[in-house]
């Protein structure tokens, strides 16, 4: 039974922001960290009133886990590496970017799931509908949509939520499936697909690729060889990562650079190969956390060729991995990769389709990851945390369905 009073009125103000958040990064693009910090707000004030002796074991149980452990400590060693960065004030800006849109996406994670009103995922498949089909439009029609707002009209506007699309296309179809609202649930992969495909991003294209393929291996192969796949596919990414300029540079043929021209290919393998050759120079404890708007100013940047510098001032390395490696060297690599590991450990214990979706959520950020965006992105924290919700979401589906489906006891 839905909760009824103001806490019931708070859940469906928290459901209606989730549901929207997809629209609401087309019309602008920065504005999830907003949407997803009013939801985490409803949902933590309707908790408040319904079970406030139950709140705080709520919150704080996650964090006595393995996997919030090895979290926690690669948060811990990132405000560690403050005491070496050489702009503290502007790695002080990232941080306070960064740690309350963490906070609101866990906030959302812990306490939403079991309270999404039954009327927010289908609400959020016509959001996600509009927000593809908007996206296309905008785009065929020479972005009249911008034009009409009176924004600046460039193609790439809608790099942002066709990204976002990419992250919350998998778990809400999951919930719909649960809900056996089967015709929504492929409707939202069917306008999710045409909003990522028809925006001018390599990213989210290839992020839907791998998630897409992810998803399937998971469905056909047995438990062990799936979780192997991905955790082999996050270890090279994080493994890799401080050489992938090179390798690149000298595996990919130069057509396959004519190909990718859209995608600045070219300039990307030269950006991994700068922050690469930091990365060599000072491995050991990184530049300190959120430094890569300077990098090109940091004392480790003096240290490599007059050449390998100029892409260093691009604002961060196009690869989250790399950022890690850069901003907080080996130990935070070393930390990443153990918390992406229990985070496989933890998804291995969950029942098909949930895992197979899990997984494909995984794949689908760590490609966007390695070729996208600075890793500490407050709007890519907000869809990451409404993703995961979803995906938390999908049992208490399963469990409402099934109750409609006996009906009154």
């Amino acid at each position: 039974m839905a909760p009824a009073g103001a806490a019931g009125r708070l859940y469906a103000a928290g459901g209606i922001l989730l549901a929207i958040l997809p629209l609401a990064m087309v019309l602008a693009n920065r504005s999830s960290p907003a949407v997803v910090g009013l939801a985490a707000l409803a949902f933590l004030s309707g908790r408040w009133i319904e079970e406030r002796a139950a709140l705080r074991g709520r919150l704080l149980g996650p964090l006595a886990s393995p996997l919030a452990g090895a979290a926690l400590a690669f948060l811990g060693w990132g405000a560690i590496s403050l005491a070496w960065s050489p702009f503290p004030a502007a790695s002080l800006r990232v941080l306070g970017e960064f740690l309350p849109t963490l906070a609101a996406a866990y906030l959302l994670a812990c306490l939403a799931p079991d309270r999404i009103p039954a009327f927010a995922p289908r609400l959020a498949a016509v959001a996600i509908g509009l927000a593809g089909l908007v996206i296309a439009v905008d785009l065929a029609s020479d972005l009249a949509l911008e034009r009409a707002l009176g924004r600046r009209v460039a193609a790439f506007v809608h790099n942002r939520p066709a990204l976002t699309l990419d992250l919350l296309a998998g778990p809400l179809a999951l919930v719909l499936w649960r809900r056996r609202h089967r015709g929504l649930a492929a409707g939202v992969l069917a306008f999710a697909a045409l909003g990522v495909l028809r925006a001018i991003s390599g990213a989210a294209q290839l992020g839907l690729l791998a998630g897409a393929a992810m998803f399937a291996a998971a469905r056909l192969l047995p438990l062990r060889a799936g979780i192997g796949l991905a955790g082999l596919g996050l270890g090279l990414a994080v493994a890799l990562a401080p050489v992938e300029g090179d390798l690149l540079a000298r595996a990919m043929p130069e057509a396959a650079h004519e190909r990718l021209v859209q995608s600045s290919s070219r300039a990307r393998v030269a950006i991994a190969r700068s922050f690469g050759a930091v990365v060599a120079a000072d491995p050991w404890r990184g530049a300190g956390y959120g430094t890569s708007a300077r990098f090109s100013e940091t004392p480790v940047a003096r240290t490599v060729p007059p050449e390998m510098r100029i892409l260093l001032g691009v604002g961060h390395p196009h690869n989250s991995f790399l950022q890690v490696w850069a901003e907080l060297g080996l130990p935070g690599a070393i930390l990443a990769t153990l918390a992406l590991m229990l985070m496989l450990a933890r998804i291995a214990r969950l029942p098909q389709p949930d895992r197979a979706a899990a997984l494909g959520l995984v794949a689908c950020a760590a490609a966007i990851a390695c070729v996208e965006h600075n890793g500490w992105a407050a709007w890519w924290t907000a869809g990451l945390g409404a993703a995961i919700t979803w995906m938390r979401a999908a049992p208490s589906a399963g469990a409402i369905d099934r109750s409609e489906m006996d009906g009154p006891a």
